[in-house]
């Protein structure tokens, strides 16, 4: 079996966005996971990012004191030096055209994150794992105590 010689980038490595004879500008990839996460979530009809286990686990990270919040559940980031590629996965609301939010999405992503680190972002693949129905956000449980 021959292995390929084609080295991933790593993501945890600052990317170049821009080389003057002035300096250098680096970006990190976990930027511009962060900017595109929050500009999926800008669209109405997006309701959350992330498949259900990214979900119950940023869940539990919200809730941990310090921990962070999960601007970057359901997105995932290729950097190159000049180029990006973002995958996301969302859920979206019962509804919403899912043809058209994926347009409104796609837009917006690519506007943001070329506009906020300078990166040309070649592709915006999305997928769409769940849709929320609003009965969902109802409370199930009993509202009383079982017990005195």
């Amino acid at each position: 079996m021959a292995q390929s010689t084609a080295a991933k980038p790593d993501v945890g490595t600052p990317r170049l966005a821009e080389d003057t004879e002035q300096g250098r500008t680096t970006i990190a990839s976990s930027v511009v996971q962060k900017v595109a996460g929050i500009a999926a979530r800008e669209i109405s009809g997006v309701h959350a990012l992330g498949g259900g286990v990214s979900r119950a686990f940023g869940a539990l990270r919200e809730r941990i004191p310090g921990a962070g919040t999960a601007d970057t559940a359901g997105v995932a980031v290729e950097v190159g030096e000049r180029q990006a590629a973002v995958d996301l996965d969302i859920v979206v609301e019962y509804g919403a055209s899912i043809v058209d939010l994926a347009r409104a999405v796609r837009r917006n992503v690519i506007g943001s994150v070329e506009r906020i680190t300078g990166l040309e972002v070649i592709e915006v693949n999305i997928a769409v794992n769940d849709i929320h129905l609003p009965d969902d956000d109802e409370e199930t449980g009993p509202t009383g105590s079982r017990v005195e």
